[in-house]
């Protein structure tokens, strides 16, 4: 079985799609997930899955940071969208109250309407949050019982905020944030607690490179995610094989 990336920006300029999927082939990861954060993007992750319909995988939403942007007609053109073939989830979307790029009420209110997108479709949520856990806490509690499942994205929290998470039946997304032994303290503690049914691997790619990883490179890339694999192998007393298989199946089980 090979490695299933949950999480790239292949909308950034430091990601040629073609090279990309071709290096993490070639690296043993077969699957990814493309994330999009605005309205703009949502056509060209279409037209990159029809390119790698075997390789790729894309969500549909509106990132906290561009919450500004969104339009009434926006959400109905997501509506339209999330028929295509490919579309696994709802976001990136939640709050992030560390830039404040959008007004915190904007961010709350997209948040909310692509929750209750979310459940309409039937889809699951791809989540994004820094610096607001407790609010964003409080907007996803009413929708627990309802949503079909999602992802906290990038985990970087405590242990406890990952039980918060949990108990609301998300999995978690782990990056090359638990390489860095110094920064990822607090997410290594969390991971040795995580639950393998819960466990998802993503690189947020051209982001986080993985801190141990040598030699450095000035960009991370999809075909890293072995290397971060292994990290999450060595915290989990578990071998690569099994993060491998574990992993996989559980994006599998996420995305459908």
């Amino acid at each position: 079985m090979a490695w299933f990336d949950a999480g790239v920006n292949m909308f950034d300029t430091r990601m040629p799609v073609e090279q990309t999927i071709e290096d993490a082939l070639a690296a043993g990861v077969s699957r990814l997930c493309l994330i999009t954060t605005h309205p703009n993007e949502w056509q060209q992750a279409e037209d990159y899955y029809q390119q790698y319909p075997e390789q790729l995988c894309y969500t549909l939403g509106v990132h906290p940071h561009n919450a500004k942007d969104a339009r009434p007609e926006h959400w109905q053109e997501l509506r339209e969208k999330a028929k295509q073939p490919g579309v696994v989830a709802v976001g990136e979307c939640g709050l992030d109250f560390n830039r404040d790029f959008s007004p915190r009420d904007v961010q709350r209110a997209v948040f909310a309407e692509q929750l209750a997108l979310a459940v309409e479709l039937n889809k699951p949520v791809y989540l994004h949050e820094r610096d607001a856990f407790t609010e964003q806490l409080a907007i996803l509690e009413p929708f627990k019982s309802k949503l079909a499942g999602g992802i906290a994205h990038c985990f970087t929290g405590t242990p406890e905020e990952m039980r918060a998470y949990l108990a609301l039946g998300l999995y978690i997304g782990i990056t090359g944030w638990v390489c860095d032994a110094k920064r990822g303290e607090s997410l290594r503690e969390a991971l040795s607690e995580l639950p393998a049914e819960r466990l998802i691997l993503e690189t947020d790619a051209p982001y986080l490179y993985p801190k141990d990883r040598k030699p450095r490179q000035r960009n991370n890339a999809p075909a890293c995610l072995p290397h971060i694999g292994q990290t999450v192998a060595q915290i989990k007393t578990l071998s690569v094989e099994q993060v491998q298989n574990i992993s996989f199946n559980n994006a599998k089980q996420l995305f459908g």
